[in-house]
């Protein structure tokens, strides 16, 4: 069962080799995966479309349920906003979706949701507060923007089979868009002075666990930018164990680095997961991953290890079923034909494998320990 409550040290780190991982020690395992950007441009809702102010995106999700179904915890970056219909829903460059794409998103298995990024302030301070109104009415947890300064402070921390967690967020800007004065407390932004004083409260709750999530990079860089690096190293010095990081719209490397004063074995650094959904339909932007992390806690000594770390290629579809058009997110394995995909065409299937290979292309290429599904 998932329970969440709201509740700097300098020495010199350097990317390692990842372990190898075993699981021989008796203790409880916990699996978490994470995804990248969960968009919502203005096909995907106008597909979705299907009476006066309702819409259904379950169909987007609908090929993942067996994989969802494995984790412990599924977070993703909820990169839109809910303001309501009296503003007009919306895709880019002001976000604003219908409040059932939030809904889809629990339906689908979602446990948590990041919602620090660059469209946190599309719609204003109206659309941050009724976004957090809409994830509660949801049961969706979520950091990153907030109603307060109270909640703003109150780390969130996840409990899952007695290991616990702290999860913060921060994004790199909000499109040149300024939080109201007394009101910075709205979006979390990249600023190490308060990344650091967050970090320290969150160690004062002793989690077993801290994960970092960041929205930062060049677009459609498949490699981490110096800014990216230099914020990681910086979370990796204060004691971060897992670094999770969307932004640029495609995927980018994963490394290892030992940890600073923390209870994981090895840190994990995934600097971008991509898109999971988006109207976004060229290479490397229609291809995303869910990142697994299967987390091992000693029954004796308590301490943490990492068992495996996996990813699930996924390639976003987009066209026609059963005559209405539509988005799905297609997971690609290989111990499943494309051809268990009656809507594919052949140039579907074709743009699938591209996205597969390219996808354990730049996942591996740091690091031949993380197995590809």
């Amino acid at each position: 069962m998932l329970f969440v409550s709201f509740i700097p040290i300098i020495l010199k780190t350097q990317n390692i080799a990842a372990p190898q991982f075993t699981a021989a020690d008796s203790g409880v395992t916990v699996r978490l995966s994470f995804t990248g950007d969960l968009m919502c441009h203005s096909p995907q809702y106008q597909s979705a479309h299907i009476a006066a102010d309702s819409f259904d995106f379950t169909p987007c999700f609908s090929e993942l349920q067996s994989i969802f179904s494995e984790s412990d915890f599924l977070a993703g970056n909820l990169e839109t906003v809910t303001a309501g219909n009296n503003r007009s829903y919306s895709g880019y460059p002001f976000f604003n979706s219908p409040d059932d794409y939030v809904e889809s998103l629990k339906k689908a298995g979602f446990n948590f949701l990041f919602t620090s990024n660059n469209h946190s302030y599309d719609q204003t301070e109206q659309g941050v507060l009724r976004t957090l109104e809409v994830l509660k009415t949801n049961g969706l947890p979520s950091t990153g923007t907030f109603s307060s300064r109270r909640d703003r402070d109150s780390i969130r921390v996840v409990s899952i089979k007695g290991i616990r967690f702290a999860l913060l967020a921060f994004s790199y800007g909000l499109n040149g868009n300024r939080l109201p004065a007394g009101k910075k407390y709205l979006v979390n932004v990249i600023d190490t002075l308060a990344m650091g004083q967050d970090i320290l409260q969150a160690k004062s709750l002793h989690p077993n666990c801290i994960i970092t999530y960041l929205h930062f990079g060049n677009e459609y860089a498949r490699m981490p930018n110096k800014f990216q690096k230099g914020i990681a190293q910086f979370l990796k010095r204060s004691g971060i164990d897992l670094i999770i990081a969307s932004h640029p719209h495609v995927l980018q490397p994963i490394e290892f680095y030992k940890t600073v004063d923390g209870q994981l074995d090895s840190g994990i650094a995934a600097y971008s997961l991509g898109n999971f959904i988006s109207n976004q339909q060229w290479r490397y932007s229609d291809a995303g991953a869910i990142l697994s992390i299967d987390i091992k806690q000693n029954a004796v000594s308590k301490k943490l290890s990492i068992v495996q770390i996996a990813a699930t290629p996924t390639w976003v579809f987009k066209g026609v079923i059963s005559g209405r058009p539509t988005f799905r997110v297609i997971p690609f394995s290989i111990t499943r034909a494309l051809n268990s995909y009656d809507f594919l065409s052949m140039n579907d299937k074709k743009n699938c494998l591209q996205a597969f290979d390219d996808t354990r292309d730049i996942l591996t290429r740091m690091s031949n320990n993380i197995k590809i599904k």
